[in-house]
C-alpha cells in the first residue's frame, strides 16, 4: 500500500497538501484522546476521580450559597458497568446553566478569579460526564432543583466533543424531594480494585471539611462521617494580584488592558496591598533603573587637602564659593551689578552648605534664588540665564571629580590598598564621567569599575576584587542622588519590553506587606487538630497554620497536622495533602509535599527514620494543607502539586512547627517513662528495707509512701480524718509550681469547706478545689462532716507519673 507520505508533492506542492489537513481542535476533542490527563486513566482511577470532581462542586456550591453541606455519594454495581450517584443540598443551578456546567468543558466562573475555591477550570465534572459518555455511551442524568421552584429540572445530556457544547436528549421538569440541591447519575466502565483510595478520599474530605455530613454506600460497605462543626469556612473575597511574584508576560498584558495612564495609578488601580507610599517607592526604584541616578560632588576643593570634603576642612569654604559665585557672575550679564552679585554668592553659599549636590540639587538652587531676586530686584532671570548660571557653577563643581572617587574608594577598601592604586583606580574612574553625562544606572556604575579596576590592573599591578569593586559600586551609587522626573507613561512602557521588565524589578524591589488573607478560607489550626482527632485515635495532636505567602502574585496560607501513637499502624507514616480542602489520593510521590515530608530529618523530632531522610517509618500522620488563589498542580487532574521554592519552604516551616510540638510531647514521655522505671524499682526495693527495718529495730513497719513521694520529687496528696474534720493536705516535692485541680466526692455533707465549691449529686457531694502550690510547699483544704462518710478523691493538672495519692 502507498503511504501518504510517499504520495506527497506529486500533484500540489507540499506545503499546500499538508495546510489542507490543518484544522482546530476542539478543547472537548483534545481531552476525550486524553483523558489521562484528567485523571481518567484507568477504570479504578477513573471511579475515584470522578467522586472527587462531583463532591468537590458539591462542596464548593454548597459553601458559596452558606449551607452547611450533605452530601451522598453512591455507586451502584449496573450490568458491565457501574452507577455513580452523587447528591447535595446546595443552591441548585438554573435551567439555563445546567446544560453548559455538565456538558461544556472549560465552562466555569471560578477562572479569572483571584479568591479561593476547589474547582477552578470548569473541567473536572464534565470531564467525568466526557468519560461516561465514551465508555458506556449513555448520557449523564442531571437533576437540579433551586429553592425558588416548586419542580425540578431534568436533563439527560453528552458532550459535542465536535464542538464542546451540550448535545440534550432529555429536558424536562420532576419532583424531587429535597427543597433545593444537585444530583448527577453517570454510568461508566470502571472497577473497585481503588477502594482503598476511594475510601481515604471520602475520609480525609471529612477530615478538613469538619462542617460537611458525607456519606458513602459503595457494593460492600457504607460509611458516614457525620459534621462536627456547623461553622461554615470564613468567606472569601476576590483580591487583585500582588506584584512580588508577577511575571513579566503577565505584567505586559496587565499595562496593555489597564484604564490607568499614569504608573502610580497603575499601581494602586491593578494591584493590591499599594497604596500611594508604596507605589512612589515602586516608582523611585524603577526611576533608578530607567533614568539612572545623578552623581553628587562636592564643591571645588584646595591641592592641598583634596581628598577631605569642603564641608569639613579649615580656611577653604570662602575660596570655594568665590570660585563657584565669580563663574556665575561672569555666567549672568545685563542683570544689574548688585542683583547679579547676590544672586552669585547665594548660589556659591548653598552650593558650599550643601556639600555633595547633583545636577538636579543645583537647578533647585538655582531657581529658588533666582525666583528670589527677581521679586527683590524685579529683575526678570528668565530660563537662559538660569541655564548659563547651572551650567557655569557646575562646571566648577565638576571640575576636579577624583578626590570626590578617591574618599569614596578609600573608605571602603582594606588598608592594604596603597594611597597609588586608590589615586588610580579613582582618576580612572572619574575619568567615565568627563563626558558630561551626569546620570547613570547602577549597571553602567559596575561597568565603569570594573573597568577602571582591570585598568589600574594592568597599569599599576594593583588588584581590586569583586569584593573591593562591589563595595565601591555600593560607596559609588549611596551618594548619587535619585531623580525626579516622571516616570513614562503606561502605553509607553507597555510597548518597550525592556522597560516594562524594569518596572517588574522595582516592584520586586519594593518593600510591600503580605497580601490580605480575606481572599483565603484556611482550616485554621484548631480545626485540623479537631479533625485529626475525629478521624484517629491518637495519643497526640498538633497542628500550626502559617500567614499568608505569595507566588506568581498569587497569595497562599499553608497548615500542617500531626497524630501520633494511639492506634495508628506502627508503619510508615501516613501523608495526607491537601489542596484547597481537596485530598490529593494520586501522585504522592511526585507531589511537593511528599517530596519536603522526605527531606525533613525527623530523628530531630524523634521518629524513627532509617538513613535520616524518607517518609519515617513512626505511628505517626503527616497533613498538609495549601490554601491558595491558584494552586500550582503538576497537571489537569490536580492530583500533585509543583515544586514551587517559595511553597515548598511554606510547608516546610509549617511541618516543623508542628514538629517541634511532637518533640517536646516525646522527650517528656521519655522522661515519665523513665520516672516509671525508676519508681517502679523503688517499689520494690523500699518494702524490702521497711520490712527488715521493723524487724530489726522491733517497730512498726513504716509508712513508704511518703517516702516514695519524696524520692521522686512527686506531688503528694494525703487525707486526714480526726472526728468530724477532714484535712486533705497536697505537699509539692518537684522544683516547679504545682496548679492543681482536685475533686473529693464526699457520702455525706461538707461545711465549712474553705473557700471550695460544693455540688450535690445523686447523694453525694463533689468538693471542688483549685489551688496553686509553690515548690517546696504544701497546701490544705480542710472542711467538716456529720458523721462516718465515705471518699473518693480525684486530681488533675499533675501528670499521673509525678503524683502520689494517700487518700
Amino acid at each position: 500500500m502507498t503511504s501518504y507520505q510517499s504520495r506527497l508533492g506529486e500533484g500540489e506542492g507540499i506545503a499546500d497538501e499538508l495546510a489542507e489537513s490543518q484544522r482546530s481542535i476542539s478543547i472537548a476533542e483534545f481531552f476525550e484522546k486524553n483523558r489521562q490527563m484528567l485523571g481518567f486513566d484507568s477504570g479504578a482511577k477513573a471511579l475515584v476521580t470522578a467522586v472527587k470532581e462531583a463532591v468537590d462542586n458539591a462542596l464548593d456550591a454548597c459553601e458559596e450559597a452558606g449551607i452547611t453541606p450533605d452530601i451522598y455519594v453512591e455507586i451502584q454495581e449496573a450490568g458491565d458497568y457501574y452507577r455513580l450517584i452523587v447528591e447535595d443540598n446546595g443552591p441548585g443551578i438554573t435551567r439555563e446553566q445546567i446544560p453548559n456546567i455538565f456538558g461544556k468543558l472549560l465552562y466555569g466562573s471560578r477562572f479569572h478569579k483571584r479568591e479561593q475555591n476547589r474547582g477552578q477550570q470548569g473541567i473536572g465534572i464534565s470531564a467525568a460526564v466526557l468519560h461516561s459518555q465514551k465508555t458506556s455511551g449513555k448520557p449523564a442524568k442531571i437533576t437540579s432543583r433551586t429553592e425558588q421552584h416548586a419542580d425540578a429540572q431534568y436533563f439527560e445530556l453528552i458532550v459535542d466533543t465536535d464542538a464542546n457544547e451540550p448535545e440534550i436528549s432529555v429536558e424536562d421538569t420532576t419532583t424531587w424531594e429535597r427543597p433545593h440541591g444537585t444530583r448527577i447519575e453517570l454510568e461508566m466502565e470502571a472497577n473497585m480494585r481503588a477502594r482503598q483510595q476511594l475510601h481515604d478520599y471520602i475520609k480525609h474530605t471529612a477530615v478538613v471539611n469538619p462542617h460537611a455530613r458525607i456519606e458513602l454506600v459503595e457494593p460492600k460497605e457504607h460509611l458516614k462521617y457525620e459534621r462536627t462543626t456547623d461553622q461554615l469556612p470564613d468567606e472569601t473575597e476576590e483580591i487583585r494580584p500582588h506584584p512580588h511574584g508577577v511575571e513579566l508576560g503577565t505584567l505586559l498584558k496587565m499595562l496593555e488592558s489597564t484604564d490607568s495612564y499614569s504608573v502610580s495609578g497603575f499601581m494602586q488601580g491593578e494591584f493590591t496591598r499599594v497604596g500611594q507610599k508604596t507605589s512612589d517607592d515602586v516608582i523611585a526604584n524603577f526611576n533608578d533603573r530607567h533614568y539612572g541616578r545623578e552623581m553628587s560632588w562636592y564643591g571645588p576643593q584646595s591641592h592641598e587637602d583634596s581628598v577631605v570634603p569642603t564641608g569639613q576642612r579649615d580656611g577653604d569654604g570662602e575660596a570655594v564659593e568665590m570660585d563657584v559665585a565669580r563663574a556665575v557672575q561672569q555666567a549672568v550679564s545685563n542683570k544689574g551689578k548688585d542683583a547679579t552679585a547676590e544672586f552669585a554668592d547665594a548660589v556659591a553659599s548653598a552650593v558650599s552648605e550643601a556639600g555633595r549636590v547633583s545636577h538636579g540639587r543645583l537647578e533647585a538652587i538655582v531657581d529658588d534664588h533666582a525666583d528670589r531676586i527677581e521679586d527683590d530686584y524685579e529683575k526678570t532671570f528668565g530660563d537662559t540665564v538660569r541655564e548659563a548660571a547651572i551650567e557655569a557653577a557646575w562646571s566648577e563643581i565638576t571640575a576636579d571629580r577624583t578626590p570626590d572617587v578617591y574618599e569614596l574608594v578609600d573608605e571602603v577598601t582594606t588598608t592594604r590598598k596603597d594611597d597609588a592604586a586608590v589615586q588610580g583606580i579613582a582618576e580612572r574612574i572619574a575619568d567615565k564621567f568627563d563626558d558630561g553625562s551626569n546620570r547613570v544606572t547602577y549597571a553602567a556604575l559596575e561597568d565603569y569599575v570594573d573597568r577602571a579596576a582591570e585598568m589600574t590592573e594592568d597599569m599599576d599591578d594593583a588588584t581590586f576584587g569583586e569584593t573591593a569593586r562591589e563595595k565601591i559600586v555600593d560607596a559609588l551609587w549611596e551618594v548619587a542622588a535619585r531623580v525626579s522626573d516622571d516616570p513614562p507613561n503606561v502605553s509607553e512602557i507597555a510597548d518597550d519590553r525592556d522597560t516594562t521588565s524594569d518596572l517588574l524589578e522595582a516592584m520586586r524591589e519594593a518593600d510591600i506587606i503580605a497580601p490580605p488573607t480575606d481572599c483565603l478560607a484556611p482550616i485554621t489550626a484548631e480545626l485540623v487538630e479537631a479533625g485529626l482527632k475525629k478521624e484517629f485515635d491518637a495519643d497526640f495532636f498538633a497542628a500550626s497554620t502559617r500567614d499568608a505567602s505569595v507566588h506568581g502574585g498569587d497569595p497562599f496560607i499553608v497548615e500542617a497536622g500531626i497524630a501520633y501513637g494511639g492506634d495508628i499502624e506502627h508503619d510508615q507514616a501516613q501523608v495526607m495533602r491537601f489542596a484547597n480542602r481537596v485530598p490529593l489520593v494520586y501522585q504522592r510521590g511526585a507531589c511537593a509535599t511528599t517530596d519536603v515530608v522526605k527531606s525533613i530529618n525527623w530523628r530531630n523530632y524523634g521518629l524513627d527514620q532509617p538513613g535520616g531522610s524518607g517518609i519515617p517509618n513512626d505511628a505517626a500522620v503527616v497533613m498538609v494543607h495549601i490554601a491558595s488563589t491558584n494552586v500550582p498542580f503538576t497537571s489537569e487532574s490536580k492530583d500533585a502539586v509543583a515544586n514551587i521554592p517559595e511553597i515548598e519552604s511554606e510547608i516546610e516551616l509549617a511541618i516543623r512547627e508542628a514538629a517541634r510540638e511532637l518533640k517536646s510531647y516525646l522527650n517528656k514521655r521519655r522522661s515519665m517513662q523513665k520516672r516509671r522505671k525508676k519508681e517502679n524499682k523503688l517499689a520494690t526495693i523500699l518494702p524490702e528495707m521497711a520490712e527488715k527495718l521493723a524487724t530489726v529495730t522491733g517497730n512498726e513497719r513504716l509508712d513508704i509512701d511518703d517516702s516514695m513521694a519524696r524520692i521522686m520529687n512527686n506531688v503528694l496528696v494525703e487525707r486526714e480524718v480526726e472526728g468530724d474534720t477532714v484535712r486533705v493536705v497536697v505537699e509539692n516535692n518537684d522544683d516547679t509550681n504545682a496548679d492543681i485541680d482536685l475533686t473529693d466526692i464526699v457520702t455525706a455533707e461538707p461545711q465549712a469547706t474553705n473557700g471550695a465549691n460544693v455540688v450535690e449529686m445523686d447523694g453525694e457531694w463533689f468538693v471542688k478545689w483549685q489551688t496553686t502550690v509553690a515548690a517546696g510547699d504544701d497546701a490544705v483544704l480542710e472542711y467538716r462532716i456529720d458523721g462516718d462518710a465515705e471518699f473518693d478523691i480525684a486530681v488533675d493538672g499533675v501528670e499521673d507519673e509525678k503524683l502520689t495519692v494517700n487518700a
